[in-house]
């Protein structure tokens, strides 16, 4: 199927590892152009290196740290200088910390509000213009499964992630006359280096095996197993897509059944 992604401009936030790089590798592939950001660090330049050597595509990359809302706006703004315009925004960002309702003080409060919900509120404003503009874009947010069924031990990624929601879907509304689709992707375990990580801190604590840990959140799976990063870059991509013009204001979840909920 084409996409009809070539010569698309993309901006993915976080793109320098797991599911951004993932999303930015596809889109990349469909023969887009893209820009990604994420913190100054080793990983930014490999990502960029990766991106050109394994797909041939235009890819810049700039130093962003997204909770910041002048350096968010910024990565956006110096996309847009270099290509001259934006197709497609992918508001992508870490999730905060895992704690418990009393540990967690007002600064790390604000601290999760500016990595969750103010980066996308900023990126998103930047390219809106734009976008209204050429009466054609896609901004995709990627959030949670927690989003729809509440993980425990979450409460800010909880909490702030559903301000995404709440954002998108009525922004939805306000941008499709304008051919400007604004959906949600809510993947649940995915096995990235993240998740990796996780396990290996979590078997730490429990004093057994990382392995262990990943077959146990596995049989919470219908499906029995994790996702990849590479799926869940194919719906981002596809929701991307001209195909997905009549698509808006969805909260799509990729879990492999682990949502238990009807709707």
């Amino acid at each position: 199927m084409n996409l009809g992604l070539k010569n698309k401009v993309v901006l993915v936030a976080g793109g320098s590892m797991g599911l951004g790089l993932a999303v930015t590798m596809e889109m990349a592939r469909e023969g887009a152009k893209v820009a990604i950001c994420a913190l100054d660090d080793p990983s930014l330049p490999e990502a960029e290196q990766l991106i050109r050597k394994e797909t041939g595509a235009e890819v810049i990359a700039v130093a962003a740290d997204v909770s910041d809302p002048l350096q968010a706006a910024q990565f956006v703004r110096k996309a847009i200088s270099h290509y001259g315009t934006v197709d497609i925004l992918v508001n992508n960002a870490g999730g905060p910390p895992s704690m418990s309702f009393l540990d967690i003080d007002d600064d790390t409060w604000a601290s999760g509000f500016r990595l969750n919900l103010l980066s996308t509120i900023v990126m998103t404003r930047e390219v809106v213009p734009v976008m209204k503009e050429k009466r054609w874009g896609r901004i995709i947010n990627m959030t949670s499964i927690s989003v729809k069924q509440p993980i425990d031990g979450l409460i800010l990624s909880n909490t702030i992630r559903s301000g995404v929601i709440g954002l998108a879907k009525t922004l939805s509304n306000e941008l499709a006359p304008f051919n400007v689709t604004v959906n949600s992707v809510c993947p649940g375990y995915t096995l990235t280096e993240r998740v990796r990580s996780l396990a290996r801190a979590v078997a730490e604590k429990e004093k057994t095996t990382p392995e262990t840990v990943i077959k146990r959140w596995e049989s919470t799976i219908p499906m029995g197993r994790l996702g990849t990063p590479e799926e869940f870059a194919a719906l981002v991509t596809f929701l991307a897509s001209e195909q997905a013009g009549y698509i808006t204001g969805a909260a799509i979840q990729i879990d492999g059944g682990w949502y238990k909920g009807v709707m």
